[in-house]
């Protein structure tokens, strides 16, 4: 009875768990990129640490050795993997530095140049190891934790709508790549705690010959445009000469002549999308309300339609932001009174169907062509795409590029209790 209890709550606990709607893997091909910008911020950092003066005196030896500055840094032998339970490991070995410093030596007997070397290498080492190891702690624990705070979490998209990117658990890593679940959930602004059921199918990434993918699941697109209806901006309304000239002179042609005509589209429900090997579609249904507007008196509805449309979606990668372009591919309207009325429709399908492809597709692409971030750190961008589809999910393979430096980005985004300081130094020891 144990066991069918047991077994009942794990179905249960399933039956609500939420899939993600947004998946990324760093493949261990993008390490080499990731630990050559590292590294060479590393060197950076660490030719900048001051090393304090070390003076004393050792039996009838005094000496005194300041301004001691790093020159030179050589990482030669470097490994960054992917660690299983630890995420990523940087292993530095062979490491070498020089170093410029004065000295002030002073002793009462001769011949013991080895004594000397042997003991200022063993107090500059000390003092190294003294610097180091805080420099690498700062730069691993702040700095890079700065910059990945740039890496958008929950964040407006636009004036209307934002999105949560917030991480459903923890990253799993094996010994070749790097996979987290994302949210990926779209909101309008005005109702930050609204949330859309996901009951899409879960991405699947399996693929590990680019350096990144990024899998997106049919609620990804279903959320931000269900938000957008939501926000009340899936409307639009023609007056006067806004109206398409081929247009208007149909519908003065079949209804009325030079008064004032209003023609106004109104979404019915949230879009929905599609996602199929063959491509992605999004499938809308709107009204369409036909009405004059005679001078200082209210407007006259001539005809109310349903249009159902279909369009066509292609997905890119520009940068670091996903990007639509949006095609109408199918459409048609009817009347939901009577057939009769459908019939005398026809004759509107033709002009309205151009007037959705010169002068309402526009508007939706440059909307969707300006793209949504997707969550990675400032600098670091997608190149050389390739987007693929399947059964309720796409996946889009690229390699990385460093846009800016890993330093500048640091730099810019560098805590304000640190910008003005360097990493935590310990006080001046003695040999």
């Amino acid at each position: 009875m144990a066991l069918f209890g047991a077994l009942f709550l794990a179905l249960l606990a399933g039956a609500h768990a939420e899939f993600p709607g947004c998946k990324i893997r760093v493949t261990s091909k993008a390490l080499e990129l990731v630990k050559q910008e590292g590294l060479r911020f590393l060197e950076q950092e660490l030719e900048t640490i001051t090393i304090p003066d070390l003076r004393g005196k050792e039996g009838h030896f005094y000496y005194n050795i300041s301004e001691v500055k790093v020159t030179e840094l050589q990482l030669t032998s470097s490994e960054l993997d992917f660690q299983p339970q630890q995420e990523l490991m940087l292993q530095i070995t062979n490491a070498s530095l020089g170093l410029r410093f004065r000295r002030q030596l002073l002793y009462w007997f001769l011949k013991v140049y080895d004594f000397l070397s042997t003991f200022i290498t063993s107090g500059m080492r000390f003092l190294l190891n003294q610097q180091i190891c805080p420099v690498l702690y700062h730069a691993g624990t702040v700095l890079l934790n700065s910059l990945l705070d740039t890496v958008p979490v929950r964040s407006s998209v636009d004036e209307l709508v934002g999105i949560d990117y917030s991480l459903m658990k923890d990253p799993v890593a094996s010994t070749s790549n790097l996979d987290m679940d994302f949210r990926g959930a779209f909101f309008p602004l005005t109702e930050r705690n609204w949330s859309l059921p996901n009951r899409a199918v879960e991405p699947q990434l399996q693929e590990e010959e680019r350096m990144v993918y990024v899998a997106f699941s049919e609620f990804f697109f279903d959320s931000a445009m269900e938000s957008y209806f939501r926000a009340g901006a899936l409307q639009l309304l023609l007056v006067g000469d806004k109206v398409p000239h081929d247009l208007d002179m149909l519908l003065r042609a079949t209804y009325f002549g030079s008064i004032v005509l209003l023609l106004e589209l109104r979404v019915l429900a949230p879009p929905r999308c599609t996602i199929k090997p063959s491509g992605t579609t999004i499938s809308v249904t709107a009204s369409v309300t036909i009405a004059l507007v005679p001078p200082d008196q209210p407007e006259v509805q001539l005809s109310s339609m349903t249009m159902d449309a279909r369009l066509s979606a292609k997905m890119a990668l520009r940068g670091k932001a996903l990007r639509t372009q949006l095609d109408l591919r199918r459409f048609r309207i009817y009347s939901n009174h009577s057939a009769l009325e459908s019939l005398a429709l026809i004759p509107l399908q033709a002009p309205l169907k151009t007037m959705l492809q010169i002068g309402v597709m526009p508007m939706l692409n440059e909307r969707t062509w300006r793209g949504v971030q997707i969550p990675l750190p400032e600098g670091i961008n997608f190149v050389h795409e390739v987007v693929t589809n399947h059964a309720g999910f796409l996946t889009i393979g690229a390699d990385l590029h460093f846009a800016k430096g890993l330093r500048e980005v640091i730099e810019k985004n560098r805590p304000a209790d640190v910008r003005a300081s360097t990493a935590p130094t310990p006080s001046t020891a003695a040999v």
